[in-house]
C-alpha cells in the first residue's frame, strides 16, 4: 500500500555510525576492499576481488557509466569575498554532452556558497587551459526558483569541458570532513567512467579493477553499461518525520538500446552495480508499462515520478515491460532512451528487475537505507550490525557488500 510506504518514519532507519567507521580516504588497491555477501538471510564475509564467485550468469551485470566531473568553481569578488558555484545541471543548453562542448556561453543550474555576498553584478577570473587563455565571467540569474549562472569566455577556441577541467575542483561528499586531495581525482571515479555529468560517484562502482571485470567475464556473466548522472541530492538528509514529506531529486537516465535488449535475453533480469544502476532499471520498468499502456507517448513523458511506482495497480512482466521500450526506440529511431527519473525506492516497493545488488554501507536516516531495507525485505539491521561488529569502513570510500534477498 502506497500510504504505508508514505508514513514510514525516517527515525526507524537511524543506527549509529561513529566518525572513524567512515573511510575517509580508499583502500590502496580497490578491490581489496571487504565484501559482505547476504544471501538467503545469512553473511558471509569476503574480499571484493572474490566477487565473481557469488554472481549469477542467469542475470545481466549493469553498470552505471557516468563520470563525476569538476563540479566545483570558485570566484572571488573585487571585495575579497570568496563565492563557490556548484554546478548541478545543464540548463541552457540542457543537454549534458552538448553543454561540455560548448565554446562562448552556457547556463548551469547551480548552488551558490556564500551568496549573501554575491547579490548582483558579474564575477570573472582570468585562466590558462591547455595554452589557450581567456577570462570566464559568471552572472546570476534567479528563474522559476532555481539560482541559474550564466557563464561566459572571450576565446571561443576554449570548450567549457576545458574549463571545468582546468579550474574546477572535483567534489566529494560533505560526511569526508577534509578537502579535495589530488588523490581524488583519480581514485573518486570508476574505473569505466565514460560520460560526464555527475557531481558525485556511484561508489558501489569504485571497488573494481580490471582484473574484477576480467575474473567476471571469465565467469561468462553479461555486463552492460547505461548512464545516470548522480546529482548532488543524492546527500540531501530526510528532514521530514515521515518520508511522504522528502522530496527526490530528479536524475537524468540514458539507457542504451542494447542494454534493453540484453536484459529481454536474461529475461527481465539483472545485477546492479550500486543504488543508481537500481533507480535506472526499475525506472526503466515503469517506462516500459506507460508505453505498454500508451505507445504514443513520447521521451519526455516516460519521467517516472516520485510515487508513479505505488500508485499503478497495472502489472506487466518485466519482459512485457521491456519490450514496449524496446518497440518505442525503434519505432523512434532511438539508438539511445533519454529520460528522467525521481523514484523513490523505500519498503513496500516491489522490485521488477533488480535481483543481486552491489553497494556500499549508506548514511543513517538516508533514501539510499531506505531501498536497501526495501531490497532485503526489513533485514537492512542485521546487515549493518555485522558490519559495524566486524570492522567494515562506511560510505563512499568504504567497503563494499553483495546483496541477494
Amino acid at each position: 500500500m502506497v500510504s504505508d510506504t508514505k508514513h514510514i518514519k525516517i527515525k526507524d532507519y537511524n543506527y549509529p555510525l561513529p566518525d572513524e567507521r567512515i573511510a575517509k580516504f580508499p583502500l590502496k588497491q580497490r578491490d581489496q576492499s571487504k565484501l559482505l555477501v547476504y544471501k538467503n538471510g545469512s553473511i558471509i564475509d569476503d574480499h571484493f576481488y572474490n566477487l565473481a564467485n557469488y554472481l549469477s550468469k542467469e542475470y545481466l551485470m549493469v553498470f552505471n557509466n557516468t563520470k563525476v566531473i569538476r563540479a566545483r568553481l570558485h570566484f572571488k569578488k573585487p571585495t575579497g569575498a570568496l563565492i563557490e558555484i556548484f554546478l548541478l545541471e545543464p540548463y541552457m543548453p540542457n543537454d549534458y554532452e552538448q553543454i561540455f562542448q560548448t565554446s562562448g556561453e552556457c547556463s548551469w543550474v547551480c548552488l551558490i556558497g556564500n551568496q549573501k555576498k554575491w547579490k548582483e553584478g558579474v564575477l570573472s577570473q582570468e585562466f590558462t587551459v591547455s595554452g589557450k587563455s581567456s577570462t570566464i565571467s559568471a552572472e546570476r540569474i534567479e528563474k522559476d526558483g532555481l539560482q541559474i549562472v550564466k557563464f561566459s569566455w572571450d576565446n571561443s577556441d576554449i570548450f567549457f569541458t576545458e574549463i571545468i577541467e582546468g579550474i574546477g575542483e572535483l567534489p566529494i561528499p560533505p560526511y569526508l570532513n577534509r578537502k579535495t586531495e589530488e588523490s581524488d581525482n583519480t581514485t573518486y571515479q570508476t574505473v569505466y567512467s565514460k560520460i560526464k555529468g555527475s557531481v558525485a560517484a556511484p561508489t558501489a562502482g569504485l571497488h573494481f579493477t580490471d582484473d574484477v571485470l576480467k575474473s567476471v567475464d571469465d565467469a561468462q556473466i553479461e555486463r552492460a553499461e547505461l548512464t545516470l548522472h548522480v546529482g548532488a541530492g543524492t546527500f540531501k538528509p530526510v528532514k521530514s518525520t515521515e518520508i511522504v514529506g522528502h522530496e527526490m531529486h530528479v536524475e537524468y537516465v540514458s539507457i542504451p538500446r542494447s542494454v534493453v535488449s540484453s536484459l529481454i535475453k536474461h529475461e527481465g533480469k539483472a545485477i546492479a552495480v550500486g543504488t543508481t544502476s537500481v533507480r535506472t532499471l526499475e525506472s526503466l520498468y515503469f517506462m516500459g508499462l506507460k508505453l505498454f499502456k500508451n505507445p504514443n507517448l513520447n521521451e519526455a513523458d516516460l519521467h517516472v515520478g516520485q510515487w508513479e511506482p505505488y500508485e499503478d495497480t497495472c502489472n506487466i512482466s518485466a519482459v512485457d515491460a521491456l519490450k514496449s521500450v524496446l518497440k518505442f526506440m525503434d519505432d523512434n529511431n532511438l539508438a539511445v532512451l533519454n529520460s528522467s527519473t525521481q523514484i523513490i525506492i523505500a519498503p513496500g516497493y516491489e522490485f521488477k528487475i533488480v535481483k543481486m545488488l552491489i553497494t556500499n554501507f549508506h548514511q543513517p536516516q538516508s533514501t539510499l537505507l531506505l531501498l536497501v531495507s526495501s531490497f532485503v525485505n526489513g533485514n537492512w539491521r542485521m546487515i549493518y550490525d555485522h558490519a559495524l561488529a566486524c570492522d567494515y569502513r562506511f560510505l563512499s570510500y568504504g567497503d563494499s557488500s553483495l546483496l541477494i534477498p
